[in-house]
């Protein structure tokens, strides 16, 4: 679910500097005193955060804490450097007692953004261990929170009203996947289903991908993400029929296939020069749905 941001008000912190807008604040390093109804909050400066210790109350994995949070399917939503990720506070659907995505993987230095729907009633977000509290609970629509992970870990958080009723997430702080091709690299960041690799065809005249292979929240990966191909190979693409989805270069590349959805639909392509190829399927680029294609 796609929704517009808002501008943000700096204020002074150490550290990192604190942001603010209306009914909300961000931190980095920091927590910060309980806000009022409306959701103004003032940035408190302590101590830099570090990643969650497990109390011995809560169990040590991490898929086991997460095993009863509404909304989670067991897959989290990887996002790339430079992005600037939005968790919704009170999803529409499990009686609004849900964040969406309730599981996110970021980089280290990426701001997290928490932003009320008013669904569900009282809400907050607060870290199990304290790195993070946005304050008093609120159901005010537009309530915004922000926080900077600097460091790696896996950063469990509540809302404290309906801990009990599954209202659960995680924050995963990781280094993006790394396979040395520093452009197949950044392009897949955001792909949930590369993990590094550059799958080797490069013994054969035609090799396929899969569109629509489940990832990123559902049929929305390409299988394999990353090729490694030889000059003259054809790449097909074959449509699973969860779709609609394209195979469109990014820039000016030679990859434009028509947008469709039925299983069996192909896309065919010859490379005939040496290079590195990124594309997308359009409609779900920002998903993470993302592909590479090396020629050598």
């Amino acid at each position: 679910m796609q929704r517009p941001s808002t501008r943000r008000q700096f204020l002074a912190g150490t550290g990192l500097t604190a942001l603010a807008v209306t009914a909300g604040c961000v931190s980095s390093g920091s927590s910060s005193e309980p806000a009022a109804e409306t959701g103004t909050e003032t940035a408190t400066p302590t101590e830099t955060a570090t990643p969650t210790e497990t109390p011995e109350s809560t169990p040590k994995s991490l898929d086991d804490w997460l095993d009863d949070a509404n909304g989670y399917d067991g897959e989290p939503r990887r996002f790339g450097p430079q992005s600037r990720p939005t968790v919704w506070v009170g999803q529409e659907t499990d009686s609004g007692l849900a964040f969406d995505p309730p599981v996110i993987e970021v980089p280290p230095m990426t701001l997290v953004r928490w932003d009320w729907t008013g669904h569900g009633g009282q809400q907050n977000v607060v870290a199990l261990d304290g790195p993070f509290d946005s304050g008093r609970t609120n159901a005010q629509p537009g309530t915004k929170y922000h926080y900077i992970f600097e460091e790696t870990g896996e950063y469990r958080y509540v809302s404290e009203p309906h801990r009990d009723d599954g209202m659960k997430g995680a924050i995963i702080v990781k280094e993006p996947p790394s396979s040395g091709n520093t452009k197949v690299d950044e392009w897949l960041a955001a792909a949930s289903n590369f993990d590094g690799t550059i799958v080797d065809r490069t013994d054969t005249d035609t090799t396929t991908v899969t569109v629509g292979a489940e990832g990123n929240g559902g049929p929305f990966a390409f299988d394999p993400p990353a090729l490694k191909v030889s000059t003259k190979t054809t790449v097909r693409w074959d449509w699973t029929g969860d779709g609609p989805h394209n195979v469109v270069s990014k820039d000016d590349g030679p990859l434009d296939s028509e947008l469709v959805a039925e299983e069996g639909s192909t896309y065919e392509h010859t490379f005939e020069e040496t290079g590195t190829y990124l594309y997308s399927c359009k409609p779900h680029e920002a998903l993470g749905m993302r592909g590479a294609i090396v020629v050598e």
